[in-house]
């Protein structure tokens, strides 16, 4: 397993995170940018590849599968240490614009599941992200 592998896994996770209400937010596809050209876990990524690899997880979702298709490729290319990295990823990008949607909940069900992330960490998680989005 590669660490681009491993790497554009975590994209098409915070892509269909940001997709998952059928509307792609600036906000979100921003923060998706900044993370993959800041985060650790994204070093010797190469920044130039993200419109590219976000187009093939659009195509991706727009097959008949898509979000199992999303789902399987973060189980088979994501190294069990990377599980919780991947959900705080989708929650973060879900948190973005304040309030996640049915759709958007729904998703990291199904990926904090797929992952096998235990329900203590993944409330842990959201509240932490929660706390960071928080609005005076």
């Amino acid at each position: 397993m590669s660490n681009k592998t491993a790497q554009e896994a975590l994209i098409h996770i915070m892509v269909t995170s940001s997709a998952a209400d059928w509307k792609l937010k600036d906000v979100e596809l921003s923060m998706i940018r900044n993370f993959c050209a800041t985060l650790p876990v994204f070093e010797g990524f190469n920044i130039d590849t993200l419109d590219a690899i976000s187009s093939r997880t659009v195509k991706l979702l727009g097959d008949g599968n898509g979000i199992d298709s999303i789902l399987e490729i973060a189980k088979n290319q994501l190294p069990e240490r990377l599980h919780e990295t991947a959900y705080a990823l989708a929650v973060e990008v879900a948190a973005v614009d304040i309030s996640a949607g049915q759709e958007e909940l729904q998703f990291l069900e199904m990926l904090g599941d797929t992952l096998e992330i235990d329900r203590l960490g993944m409330a842990a998680i959201e509240h932490s992200a929660r706390m960071r989005y928080r609005k005076i």
